[in-house]
């Protein structure tokens, strides 16, 4: 989720129903040094709250160090990204890469946990390949050392976003007698009526949802409707998908100025307006114009353009 999740998005995504948010991954390195993007990514806000920032490295005195800037940054928890299968990340041991060195997962965890006064989290994989699948083992382990919650993504970091999350193993986690902290399950919830029977088949205490949010911030309240009533209630129309689009871009520019607001904008609108038909056209326009009135009069423009248009 890393240049996705920050505080415009996060705000989009408590409006309709997230119960909890982190930021976007920080280096650990880059906090203790003090370099601007890092830095930035601490910024939250109180009606985000709960939010844990979310950091990740791999030196133990470096995440020791990160774990304390990033509590006085003032969330509600600090959260480890033991997850993360990106190749410029896990291969230098860090995120899913310390998989491969679990004792120094545990000691890593324990300094940080030692650190801070707030309650410590953890979100990481199954194993790091086929045959290092111990999460059971590594759960409890973590656990013993002070963390609050575990979030366990389906999958080994062989497997990147590849084939079915296995979350028979997070199951296995949340069904350990010895565990008694909350287990969340995470992978391939892409429907609100994924995420119920997951939930009951797999026991977990909640879902972590990330990819299935991109470009659809009321997923959280379709699933929230699913649970209580059975319907999960019809998808945005254009209208409500402009409006929070335009809501979207405002916080950017609020948040990162003018310039940046507008272009680190442009990744975002491909999964608004996913499935609409001959779009290219729109799309060109709102990626390449650099004023914010005339995105906002192209909105509108595309607002009328496919007004009635059903989504499915």
């Amino acid at each position: 989720m890393e240049d996705v999740s920050d505080p415009p998005f996060r705000a989009l995504c408590k409006e309709y129903g997230a119960d909890m948010m982190y930021t976007e991954f920080i280096s650990s390195e880059g906090l203790i040094r003090d370099a601007a993007k890092s830095v930035a990514k601490l910024d939250i806000f109180e009606f985000e709250r709960p939010i844990g920032i979310q950091i990740f490295g791999a030196e133990i005195e470096s995440m020791r160090e990160a774990a304390a800037i990033a509590e006085q940054a003032g969330p509600d928890l600090v959260d480890i990204n033991y997850g993360c299968p990106v190749k410029k990340v896990a291969c230098r041991g860090a995120g899913a890469g310390i998989l491969q060195d679990i004792p120094k997962m545990v000691a890593m965890t324990k300094e940080i946990v030692d650190t801070c006064s707030l309650p410590v989290t953890v979100k990481t994989r199954l194993g790091w390949d086929e045959s290092s699948k111990h999460i059971v083992e590594v759960a409890e382990r973590l656990q013993d050392v002070g963390i609050q919650a575990i979030s366990i993504h389906g999958r080994t970091r062989a497997q990147m976003y590849k084939g079915e999350a296995d979350w028979s193993l997070i199951a296995a986690v949340k069904n350990n007698p010895r565990m008694a902290i909350p287990v969340f399950g995470n992978g391939d919830i892409d429907s609100p009526e994924k995420a119920l029977r997951y939930r009951n088949t797999y026991g977990v205490d909640g879902i972590m949802v990330g990819r299935a949010a991109i470009g659809s911030p009321w997923f959280f309240q379709q699933v929230k409707n699913y649970f209580a009533t059975g319907d999960a209630g019809p998808l945005p129309d254009m209208g409500e998908r402009v409006r929070a689009v335009r809501t979207h871009l405002r916080r950017s520019i609020e948040w990162k100025g003018d310039r940046l607001g507008v272009v680190e904008m442009r990744r975002h609108y491909a999964n608004y307006f996913r499935g609409l038909p001959h779009f290219k056209e729109h799309r060109l326009d709102l990626v390449t114009l650099d004023d914010p009135e005339a995105l906002e009069a192209k909105l509108a423009d595309i607002a009328e353009c496919f007004a009635g248009y059903a989504f499915d």
